[in-house]
């Protein structure tokens, strides 16, 4: 296999993971119609989308051990990109739910398709076991079984957490930007983004080639957890400055009521007179309220903050990449990778 994989290498192991899936539903004697939904849902929701997790496990194995894979190895670090997926895929369908979402990859959401409505919820369910019966099946006599079912339980639950401090913090109907703080909006990034996204992926890779040791763990963790709220709030940044012809999607975070880095930068600034208009505007459903919000943040000249907290942040996760010691399995390279795709990106 290649060193680094492509998402046509990466989507042709699904296909064997789905019959396993399916097979396994069958053995309860699930009717053809239900198993048909499954099927669907599990070929809607997690297939589709650019699958960056999912890969970055196959590709940082693959550093790891420093040359390309050989097919049982592809596969193996394959399927546990894919459960990273199905892992994701449970996300969105509930998150999409939450947030009252209308499309997902372009298309309506799966609980807005024909027929779906709530059964969604039970999909996302099926969703998240899908994850442990493939590591039941494929990964029991693995000599770390037990550390990927605590890993993949742990990551779920820091996810829900920031999903939960979210919610409450910033409900898209109740404006309170008292709500908002920073510590509030480090929290939910790093337990709702950073975990599952960044640290997840480089976590099975070592737990794959049996090196994550406490130490190497940790170092992961030191690395990737900074990286993750670097990724998140460039993401909140380009939300507002980014083109949507760049980013694929027109930015909506002032109008959904967001607790996102720009407006917590603003409420750290503004005189009483912007605080009243951030109060007035900010979160709104209304085109010209939202283009008040993005004039007061170029008043507040939030490009230039956010360009030097990027300068700043860039150099301290390259200053943690050079500290590690390489002959104890870990790799700079691992790294040096996620932060590559990210630094400066524009979509």
């Amino acid at each position: 296999m290649a060193q680094k994989t492509t998402l046509k290498e990466f989507e042709s192991i699904f296909p064997k993971l789905e019959e396993l899936l399916l097979d396994h539903a069958k053995s309860y004697n699930l009717p053809q119609k239900q198993l048909d939904w499954y099927k669907q849902s599990l070929e809607v929701n997690a297939v589709g989308g650019k699958c960056n997790r999912g890969m970055s496990v196959p590709d940082s194995v693959s550093v790891l051990v420093g040359r390309p894979l050989t097919e049982e190895e592809y596969f193996q670090a394959a399927t546990l990109g894919w459960m990273t997926e199905l892992l994701q895929a449970f996300f969105l369908v509930s998150d999409d739910i939450m947030d009252s979402s209308i499309t997902r990859r372009g298309k309506p959401c799966w609980y807005r398709q024909e027929g779906v409505g709530m059964v969604a919820i039970n999909d996302a369910f099926m969703l998240e076991a899908a994850i442990y019966t493939l590591l039941k099946k494929l990964f029991r006599s693995h000599p770390r079984y037990v550390d990927f079912l605590e890993l993949f339980h742990e990551v779920t639950f820091q996810t829900e957490m920031g999903q939960l401090c979210d919610l409450l913090t910033a409900p898209e109907d109740v404006v309170n930007l008292d709500n908002f703080s920073m510590d509030k909006y480090h929290f939910i990034v790093i337990y709702k983004t950073a975990y599952y996204s960044f640290y997840l992926p480089v976590a099975l890779a070592l737990l794959q080639l049996d090196i994550a040791t406490p130490e190497n763990l940790k170092q992961a963790e030191d690395i990737l957890i900074p990286l993750g709220e670097y990724f998140q709030i460039q993401d909140d940044y380009l939300d507002n400055f980014g083109l949507p012809e760049h980013i694929g999607k027109i930015g909506t975070d002032i109008m959904d009521n967001k607790c996102s880095w720009l407006v917590n930068q603003a409420l750290a600034i503004v005189t009483p007179e912007q605080r009243q208009i951030l109060e007035e505007n900010y979160g709104r459903k209304d085109k010209d309220k939202e283009t008040v919000i993005k004039k007061l943040y170029d008043d507040l000249n939030l490009k230039q903050i956010y360009e030097d907290y990027e300068e700043k942040r860039v150099g301290e996760i390259r200053s943690l990449i050079d500290k590690i010691d390489e002959s104890k399995g870990l790799k700079k390279e691992v790294f040096e990778t996620f932060l590559n795709k990210i630094y400066k990106r524009s979509k």
